[in-house]
């Protein structure tokens, strides 16, 4: 199987073929099918492709296929196949999205000319259909020079600047940009800011200039804000000015600048993304302005709102201005939620969360029935081949539409295969019967406990932490290189093992259990002496000490706002979901109950002639 894998991805067909004839009655049939069918996906006839799509109707690699088909039969412009199959594809894909607005165009919808534009500001580059589709939105005049200079200059907020060059292909000579210029504006802004054009009446010009001030920004706010209140502030127009404004307070937020709040309000009325008003609150709660928490929330698209730690924390806002009906109101909204944001809503409603009284454990049955079931019964010899991508996108799709009992008994097939991230990623899914020992497993209990006893941690908090780097695989590997349970990177591990007197240590001895519990608690314990605070070794622990200690604040600053002012999206998730991870352990192998409040704690300020650096752990 692995062999025929291999052929498939190598794009190899006679290999493939010799392989797959030994695989009769295989579990993985559909696989192999559809594997073969992709070998030659690009000229393949309609009728072999309806017949594999029929024979293996509602299966993962159906709605795969399907969609691949639907790029192929787009490139074709075969807009009556590609309608037919469009109508059974149920997956968002800008690709395809882009391809069934072509098809409309195709049988004259002038609808689709309103609605296609949206695809233009994505922030990143365009797949082929909808490079198409621009082109013939350019031709017909649904795209102007003013759009083709909004998305470059969406392009260069997202450092995507070959994409941005793609789009000022749609420029003609006259109102094309100077190539070198340009160029200059991505690498070196801050030169060509200092040396600013003569003349600037020519917009490219100007774009060229407000593309520099974007870039300089995202390194040096401060010093891209005495140049927006010098002579480039001058030279601009003025409604460039404000949003130059809104970036620099967005990436002075971001870098935890005490002046981000006093950039945004020189924006004034500029229409700020989502992401930008995100900064906003934050840089909001580290000054503890509540009004503006309000307000830069209110401004958010109705989407953005409804997520949890905008509903929290307007919450907390309206409540410290005094209005505690309307502040309930909001946590009730989340409530009962396992989130962080759950939790601390809960909490502020006067509950502190216990595990369910009831657990649902599903019957023999149940487990047979889900043991029986071939998307699962596919997912998991897949991960048990090692081709885990494949096996995870199998189970997910499979269990798209299980009931809570339904989940729970595909989580605990997945517990007796040791697939661990399945079981617990399920488990997570119920919505009313839970069973919370699927949900927050303890593997190798007596190890964690002893080293959490050694090296004086908690061990809820350990337990919290492997769940969110590991989910209790022993041998998971990332991309970067993290090994084992607690996901140690080799010169970590190498830098640990010297430090603890480790002997005969070895690189490949990383994901032994007890060798790689005893390393990660080890190191655990080294970022938590370091820093002093379980939220700070946390965020040290995913992305290094010396930022943990730089995210701090002049004043104590209270956990919660610490880990949601967090500036890199992975780790300020991960601490989240680290701590609430502590609270439930804490109830499982603690059996008491402690608030994710008491948890996070405050965070010590930074104390003043405090050395930048101290010695960096790897």
């Amino acid at each position: 199987m692995l062999a025929a894998f291999d052929a498939y991805r190598a794009g190899d067909a006679i290999k493939f073929s010799r392989y797959a004839k030994k695989l009769d009655g295989n579990v993985l049939k559909p696989w192999l099918e559809y594997w073969r069918v992709g070998l030659r996906l690009e000229d393949a006839q309609t009728g072999e492709v309806r017949a594999f799509l029929a024979a293996n109707a509602d299966t993962y690699v159906a709605e795969r296929l399907r969609g691949e088909w639907l790029k192929v039969l787009g490139k074709r412009h075969d807009w009556q196949e590609f309608d037919n199959e469009l109508a059974n594809y149920p997956r968002e894909d800008l690709e395809i999205r882009c391809y069934a607005w072509l098809s409309r165009l195709a049988h004259s919808d002038g609808s689709a000319l309103a609605e296609a534009p949206t695809m233009w500001l994505e922030p990143h580059e365009l797949p082929k259909s909808c490079g198409e589709l621009a082109t013939l939105l350019w031709q017909r005049a649904r795209i102007s020079t003013n759009d083709v200079w909004q998305r470059v200059r969406v392009l260069f907020e997202s450092g995507q600047i070959t994409a941005a060059k793609e789009a000022l292909g749609y420029l003609g000579k006259d109102e094309a940009p100077d190539e070198r210029a340009l160029a200059e504006a991505a690498r070196h802004p801050k030169r060509l800011l200092d040396r600013l054009p003569k003349h600037m009446e020519r917009r490219a010009t100007r774009e060229v200039v407000v593309l520099a001030a974007i870039r300089h920004a995202r390194n040096d706010p401060e010093a891209a804000a005495a140049a927006l209140e010098g002579s480039l502030g001058a030279r601009l127009p003025e409604a460039d000015v404000r949003y130059l404004w809104g970036r620099i307070g967005f990436e002075a937020a971001r870098f935890h600048h005490e002046n981000a709040l006093e950039w945004y309000t020189r924006a004034e009325d500029t229409r700020l993304d989502d992401e930008q008003l995100a900064w906003k609150v934050r840089a909001a709660l580290r000054r503890g302005n509540w009004p503006v928490v309000l307000d830069a929330i209110d401004r958010m698209s109705a989407e953005a709102r409804r997520q949890p730690a905008w509903i929290y924390w307007y919450g907390r806002a309206l409540g410290a201005q005094g209005q505690e009906t309307g502040s309930r109101a909001y946590y009730l909204r989340i409530a009962g939620q396992t989130d962080f944001y759950g939790l601390l809503a809960d909490e502020e409603l006067g509950y502190v969360v216990a595990l369910p009284e009831t657990t649902y454990v599903p019957s023999e049955e149940e487990v047979e029935k889900a043991k029986r079931n071939p998307g699962l019964a596919r997912a998991l010899e897949l991960i048990r081949l090692g081709i885990r991508v494949e096996g995870v996108r199998e189970w997910l799709y499979t269990i798209r539409y299980f009931n809570d009992e339904q989940l729970i008994a595909a989580a605990e097939l997945a517990r007796r295969a040791e697939v661990y991230d399945r079981a617990i990623h399920t488990a997570d899914k119920t919505q009313r019967s839970h069973n919370f020992s699927l949900r927050y497993p303890v593997r190798f209990r007596d190890v964690f406990r002893d080293y959490a006893r050694t090296h004086g941690l908690d061990e809820a908090w350990v337990l919290g932490l492997v769940r969110q780097e590991s989910r209790f695989i022993t041998d998971a590997r990332s991309s970067a290189g993290a090994a084992g349970l607690m996901q140690i990177m080799p010169r970590t591990a190498k830098y640990v093992a010297s430090r603890i007197g480790l002997r005969n240590y070895r690189p490949k001895d990383a994901i032994h259990v007890q060798t790689n519990i005893g390393l990660g608690t080890s190191y655990l314990k080294m970022v938590l002496d370091q820093l002093g605070h379980p939220v700070l070794a946390s965020a040290a622990y995913n992305a290094g000490p010396a930022r943990a200690r730089r995210w701090r604040d002049v004043k104590p600053l209270e956990g919660a706002i610490y880990a949601e002012t967090i500036p890199f999206g992975e780790t300020r998730d991960y601490v989240k979901k680290v701590m609430a991870n502590a609270v439930f352990y804490s109830a499982l192998v603690n059996k008491k109950v402690t608030p994710l409040k008491t948890l996070l704690g405050t965070i010590p300020a930074r104390a003043a002639g405090e050395p930048a650096e101290e010695e960096e752990l790897p």
